[in-house]
């Protein structure tokens, strides 16, 4: 009997989703933590704990060029 043809290639691994970027691990002490849950509940739209991350740093740095150190 002749081998049948495969029609659909299958390809491993994690499929491709959405990536803004690269991968930073980093820890928090539980009580930054809890901060920074806090602040994402307080949001309109409950961000993760990642998005609330991203933003917290955005806004830090757009701060950070508003501010005059002495």
């Amino acid at each position: 009997m002749p081998k049948q043809e495969k029609s659909v290639l299958k390809k491993r691994g994690r499929p491709a989703g959405r990536r803004y970027g690269e991968t930073i691990p980093m820890r928090l002490s539980p009580a930054l933590k809890d901060k920074v849950e806090a602040w994402a509940d307080k949001q309109p739209d409950a961000p993760s704990r990642s998005e609330a991350l991203r933003r917290l740093v955005e806004m830090a740095l757009a701060a950070n060029g508003k501010r005059r150190r002495p």
